[in-house]
C-alpha cells in the first residue's frame, strides 16, 4: 500500500466505504434540494407568472442593468486602484530603507484589520461632510474607497510573499551586474512574482466583485440590492435572486477565464530564452547568466 505525504492510500474496503458515503451524500442532497424546490413551487414562488417580469425590457432597463452597471463600475475601478496600491505597498515593505518598510507595514496591517463596511461608511460620511463628490456619486466613492484600501492591503501581502518566494540567487546575480535595488525589483523580481501570483490575485479580484454587494448599506445601487428591489416590486424574491445569482456567477466565471488565459499567455511568452552570444556562453556559469537570459527575453 503506497503512502502519500499526509495519509496512507485507502485500500479496497476504504474505497468502497468512500463510494458508499459519497452516493448517500449525493442522494440526501438531491432529496433535500427536491423538497426545497417542491415547497417553493407549492408556495407559488417558481410558477411561470413569477418569471414573466424578466421577459420585459422595462424591468431590465429600470432595475437589472443599473445594478449591473453599478457593480461593474465599482469593481473595475476598485480592482485597478487596489492593484496599484497593493504593488506599491508590497514593494515598499521590501524596501531597503527602514522607515519606508515601517510605514508600509503599518498601513497594510491597519487596513487589513478594519472591516470593509466600516471603511465604506466612514468614507461615505467623510466625503459628504466635506462635499468632496457630487451627492449622486457619494455612495460609489465610498464603495470604491473601502474596497481599494482593504484589498490593496491584502494584495500587498500577496505581492510581498510572491517576491520572497523567488530564489535569492536572482538578486545576487542582478547585484553582480550592477543593477540597483529598484532596477532589480522592476525588471527581474516583480514580473516573475506577478506571473506566479496570478491565480491568487484573481481569487482576490473575485472577492472585490462580490464585496460590492456590501455597498447597499450606504444606498449604493448594485446587483444584489436591485434584486431585492425587484422582489419587493413584483413579489418574486426567489426568481429575482436566482437571476441575480446567475448574473454574478457569469461575471465571476468570465473574470476567472480571462485571468487563466492571461496567465497561460504570460507563461508561454516567458518560455524559451533567446540564444546567447558566444561571449555570454563562455560565462554561462557566472552569477549574472540567469539575469542575462531574462533580459534577452
Amino acid at each position: 500500500m503506497s503512502a502519500s505525504v499526509l495519509f496512507d492510500a485507502p485500500g479496497p474496503r476504504a474505497r468502497a466505504r468512500n463510494w458508499i458515503f459519497t452516493v448517500l451524500t449525493v442522494v440526501v442532497a438531491a432529496v433535500l434540494l427536491g423538497f426545497v424546490v417542491w415547497r417553493m413551487w407549492t408556495k407559488d414562488q417558481l410558477t411561470g407568472a413569477k418569471w414573466e417580469p424578466f421577459l420585459t425590457a422595462d424591468l431590465w432597463r429600470t432595475y437589472v442593468l443599473p445594478g449591473v452597471q453599478g457593480t461593474l463600475t465599482a469593481a473595475v475601478v476598485s480592482i485597478v486602484f487596489a492593484l496599484i496600491l497593493g504593488v506599491l505597498l508590497g514593494v515598499g515593505r521590501l524596501a531597503p530603507i527602514a522607515p519606508i518598510r515601517w510605514i508600509c507595514g503599518v498601513i497594510v496591517e491597519f487596513f487589513r484589520a478594519v472591516p470593509v463596511l466600516i471603511m465604506m461608511i466612514f468614507a461615505y460620511f467623510l466625503y459628504a461632510v466635506y462635499d468632496t463628490f457630487p451627492s449622486k456619486h457619494l455612495a460609489l466613492a465610498g464603495v470604491i474607497t473601502g474596497l481599494t484600501l482593504y484589498n490593496g492591503a491584502v494584495i500587498a501581502e500577496i505581492v510581498r510573499a510572491g517576491i520572497n518566494t523567488l530564489p535569492r540567487g536572482q538578486r545576487e546575480a542582478a547585484a553582480s551586474l550592477g543593477l540597483s535595488w529598484g532596477q532589480t525589483m522592476r525588471l527581474i523580481l516583480l514580473p516573475q512574482a506577478i506571473t506566479a501570483m496570478l491565480p491568487v490575485l484573481v481569487s482576490q479580484l473575485v472577492v472585490v466583485l462580490k464585496d460590492t454587494a456590501i455597498g447597499y448599506q450606504i444606498t449604493f445601487v448594485e446587483m444584489v440590492r436591485q434584486g431585492t428591489v425587484i422582489g419587493s416590486a413584483y413579489g418574486n424574491y426567489l426568481p429575482a435572486l436566482i437571476v441575480i445569482a446567475i448574473l454574478m456567477i457569469t461575471v465571476n466565471f468570465t473574470l476567472s477565464w480571462f485571468a487563466t488565459w492571461l496567465e497561460r499567455r504570460m507563461r508561454r511568452s516567458s518560455r524559451g530564452p533567446a540564444p546567447l552570444e558566444p561571449e555570454a556562453v563562455e560565462q554561462e556559469g557566472a552569477p549574472g547568466a540567469q539575469v542575462l537570459h531574462s533580459q534577452r527575453d
